[in-house]
């Protein structure tokens, strides 16, 4: 009794959320295995995976996520300009979606890549994850998985341009500004631009969403994510106290 009344006296006398999730990262660690780790590294992974890829993968994934949209690739944004100063807003905007539409549909490839790349993970890897920086894991993944997605994506990108109507929306722009006086003639191949760009969301969101997992301990969802990042926050905390 003399124990709990102990226990709400701490957790009611702290004022602050730092204060509570310094308490709450002091969870007992002790008996961690190597397995441990790694099966916590693992479902990290994979809840980042699920939450942020699939949110990808839907109509208006990028598009409607201001970080992640693709834009006009740099050699066209004078080409966009001068064309929304004509008044070709509409046709403007219905060309960045288009581009935006074949990311989406790349991306549903990505899950079982992401998946094999997890089950490689050594508990070498894991630990070296664990106690890594903030993206750490996410930084794993894209070493593992990047060459392989990029293959992936880069023919469904070109297919998704036809099927999402990408092709005769940019054929239209391109024309309409190929056909000003006194301008240069662009001919930009978008396939690779927005194969590239479409992996850069998908490890922004991965990462983002591991960040969260490391720093705020309401992410942590489960009892093994709990315990294994209660060791990561043990063990930084004791490398950043001064030395005797």
């Amino acid at each position: 009794m003399k124990k709990l009344m102990l226990l709400f006296i701490l957790v009611f006398s702290f004022q602050g959320c730092a204060e509570l999730q310094q308490l709450a990262s002091q969870i007992p660690a002790e008996g961690l295995t190597d397995a441990d780790i790694a099966r916590g590294l693992k479902t990290a992974l994979e809840q980042g995976i699920d939450k942020e890829v699939s949110t990808l993968m839907k109509e208006g994934g990028f598009y409607n996520q201001k970080d992640v949209r693709i834009l006009f690739p740099p050699e066209l944004r004078t080409v966009e300009q001068r064309l929304r100063d004509l008044g070709f807003n509409s046709l403007v905007d219905q060309a960045e979606m288009k581009l935006n539409r074949a990311a989406e549909e790349a991306v549903k490839e990505a899950k079982p890549i992401f998946v094999q790349a997890i089950r490689e993970m050594t508990f070498d890897d894991a630990r070296k994850i664990l106690m890594g920086d903030q993206k750490a894991a996410t930084e794993y993944l894209k070493r593992k998985t990047e060459n392989q997605l990029y293959q992936k994506f880069y023919p469904i990108v070109r297919e998704n341009f036809s099927k999402v109507g990408a092709d005769k929306i940019w054929s239209d722009l391109i024309s309409r500004y190929n056909s000003l006086p006194l301008v240069q003639p662009v001919n930009t191949d978008l396939n690779d631009y927005v194969t590239r760009e479409a992996l850069k969301g998908v490890y922004k969101k991965i990462a983002d969403e591991e960040v969260k997992i490391r720093t705020d301990i309401s992410e942590r969802t489960n009892d093994l994510l709990r315990r294994v990042f209660a060791l990561q926050d043990q063990r930084k905390n004791n490398s950043n106290q001064p030395q005797q």
